[in-house]
């Protein structure tokens, strides 16, 4: 069962439109999806609809380029064979890009960091490396990246790591004292700690991993279409000023929040195109 909302461009007026160089999108109109679930990228809300990071870049991409963008939420399992099949343009859902996908899918430029993040209590001591957790209970969520990458390394590090239902099962560790720190994603950390003042971020672990829009590989033009608004949106600091409202605090400079590559798509990754012009922003 999926919801659909529909983004629409805002009055003209306000709007910053892009020149759209694809066929299938005479309509004005482009269909993309999210999973509903995962906060704070998409999520329920009181009034019954879905928000977040995810959402407002929705709205803003759709501003940017003048046209209306339909979001499927959905379950994540669904998105990716969905844009394959062409039920969806492009996938809005956070998706990190990896070898195996870029050579199967064409990816914009990155528009997020995905790193391990760790958080504590407030108040807990600053831990500036990885090897000062030593000794140390660390809650994870059962089953998640997080658990398996904690477990593979437990005997380096010399932490005891603890698995747990769900990651909010694994704060409430924290928050209880049955944990010293609880390891997720880092956009998901910052948004528990921005939610809750009794935990504190703590250290962050690089991945080097990033998100960013997957599409078909035959959807060239579109991919150079959405990956000028991402530019733009990072130049007229959009994406810094939802960066800073979802996660609590301003990108690094150096971030992929930030950055604006050269070309089109992921620099060094099949797909990747060296050659194209850049673009202005109005």
């Amino acid at each position: 069962m999926t919801t659909a909302l529909k983004i629409c461009a805002i009055a003209a007026g306000l709007a910053l439109p892009l020149a759209l160089p694809f066929a299938s999108a005479s309509a004005q109109n482009l269909k993309t999806g999210v999973d509903g679930t995962f906060a704070p990228h998409a999520f329920p809300n009181l009034s019954g609809g879905t928000e977040g990071f995810n959402m407002d870049l929705g709205k803003a991409l759709a501003d940017k380029l003048g046209v209306e963008i339909d979001i499927d939420v959905t379950q994540w399992s669904g998105l990716l064979p969905g844009m394959a099949a062409g039920t969806y343009d492009f996938v809005l859902a956070p998706t990190t890009v990896t070898e195996e996908r870029a050579a199967n899918m064409i990816f914009t430029e990155p528009y997020l960091n995905t790193d391990f993040q760790f958080v504590t209590k407030a108040g807990a001591p600053e831990i500036t490396d990885l090897k000062e957790f030593e000794g140390k209970v660390i809650a994870v969520n059962k089953g998640s990246a997080y658990d398996q990458w904690a477990r593979e390394i437990e005997g380096d590090i010399g932490w005891t790591v603890e698995s747990y239902g769900t990651n909010l099962d694994a704060l409430q560790a924290v928050m209880s004292g049955r944990a010293f720190a609880n390891v997720a994603g880092n956009t998901a950390s910052a948004w528990a700690v921005k939610s809750n003042p009794q935990l504190a971020l703590s250290y962050l672990y690089s991945t080097g991993k990033v998100f960013s829009i997957p599409l078909r590989s035959d959807n060239t033009e579109l991919r150079a279409t959405l990956d000028h608004a991402l530019e733009c949106l990072k130049a007229d600091g959009t994406i810094a000023e939802l960066h800073e409202k979802w996660f609590g605090y301003a990108p690094a400079a150096d971030s992929a929040s930030a950055t604006i590559y050269p070309g089109v798509g992921i620099p060094d990754l099949p797909g990747y195109d060296a050659d194209a012009a850049p673009g202005e922003c109005s």
